[in-house]
C-alpha cells in the first residue's frame, strides 16, 4: 500500500470512534431513499465501497440482502460489526482500498457507495470498479454532497471561523476539497457513463440533520471526515480560537433552534446507472 493509503487509513482509523458515535446514525434515513431508488430486493449480493461504520450496510442487510461492506480503515469495520451484531445482522467485512477492489468480476447485483466513493483521490477509478464487480444488467450507485452553496452546515462552519479568522472565505473552490468532487450532478452523471453505466439517472435529495447544540455540530463536523481537522489545522487556531469557533457554533445553533433542535439541510446526489 502505498504511503497516501497509508495516511488515509491512520486518519479513518483515528476518527473512527467519533463518527461511528455522531456521524453514522444520521445517514440512515438517506441510505434507506437511496436503497428504495436503486431498487434493492432480498436475496441480492450487495457491495458496499467505502463503507464506514455502516449507515449503508446496516439498511441493506435488513432489507435482505447479502452484504460485504469494505472500507480502508479496519476500526471502522470494527465498529460495522458491532451494529450488525447489536442489530441481529450477518455482514461480511474485508479491509479493501476501492480503488483497487480484490473482487472478482461480475459478482455482485448490486454496488453502492454513500459519501465513500466521492472521497477518493481518484475518483473515477473508484467508479469503475464498482462496475466491474456487479453483473451485466446490475445496478451501481453513488451519494454524494451537491451544491456547497446551499450546505448548511459548511455556512454555519464557514461563518463560525470568520469569528476568528474574518479573512476566512471557506473551502477553495478550484480545485475544490474531495468532498464536493461531486456536487455538480452533470460530474456524476459524466463519470457513471465513462464507466460503461446505461441508463444514469441522478436525482438530487435533501438531508436534514437536527443539532440541538454547537458541541453536537462540532463533534459532528470534525467526526464526518479528516478533511475538516485538515482545513482547521492549516488555518493554526490556538486552543482559545477553537473554543471561540465553538462558542459561535453555539450561539448559531441556539438561534436556529429555538426551543428545539435546529434543522441543518444538505443538497445530496444520488446517481444510478444499470451495468
Amino acid at each position: 500500500m502505498t504511503q497516501e493509503r497509508e495516511e488515509a487509513r491512520a486518519a479513518w482509523d483515528r476518527i473512527a470512534p467519533g463518527y461511528d458515535a455522531v456521524v453514522t446514525p444520521t445517514h440512515i434515513d438517506l441510505s434507506n431513499e437511496a436503497l428504495s431508488r436503486a431498487g434493492l430486493r432480498k436475496g441480492m449480493r450487495f457491495l458496499d465501497v467505502a463503507a464506514g461504520s455502516g449507515a449503508l450496510s446496516v439498511p441493506a442487510a435488513k432489507r435482505g440482502a447479502q452484504v460485504l461492506a469494505t472500507d480502508l480503515s479496519p476500526l471502522m469495520l470494527e465498529r460495522l460489526r458491532t451494529r450488525a451484531h447489536q442489530d441481529g445482522l450477518d455482514i461480511e467485512t474485508r479491509v479493501m482500498d476501492g480503488h483497487a477492489l480484490e473482487l472478482d468480476d461480475e459478482t455482485f447485483d448490486m454496488a453502492g457507495s454513500q459519501f465513500g466513493v466521492m472521497l477518493f483521490p481518484d475518483m473515477p477509478k473508484g467508479i469503475r470498479e464498482m462496475v466491474r464487480v456487479v453483473k451485466p444488467g446490475g445496478r451501481v450507485f453513488v451519494i454524494a454532497f451537491a451544491d456547497p452553496g446551499k450546505i448548511e452546515f459548511l455556512h454555519f462552519l464557514v461563518g463560525a471561523v470568520q469569528s476568528v479568522r474574518p479573512e476566512f472565505t471557506g473551502l477553495p473552490k478550484d480545485p475544490p476539497p474531495l468532498p464536493l468532487q461531486l456536487a455538480d450532478p452533470n460530474r456524476l452523471r459524466e463519470e457513471f457513463v465513462a464507466a460503461g453505466l446505461k441508463q444514469v439517472e441522478v436525482e438530487t435529495t435533501t438531508e436534514t440533520m437536527a443539532h440541538r447544540t454547537g458541541k453536537d455540530l462540532w463533534d459532528w463536523l470534525v467526526s464526518s471526515n479528516p478533511i475538516v481537522e485538515s482545513v482547521l489545522s492549516g488555518l493554526e487556531l490556538t486552543k482559545d480560537e477553537r473554543g471561540m469557533v465553538r462558542q459561535t457554533l453555539d450561539d448559531m445553533v441556539r438561534e436556529r433552534a429555538g426551543s428545539g433542535a435546529a434543522e441543518l439541510t444538505s443538497p445530496i446526489n444520488i446517481g444510478i446507472g444499470i451495468k
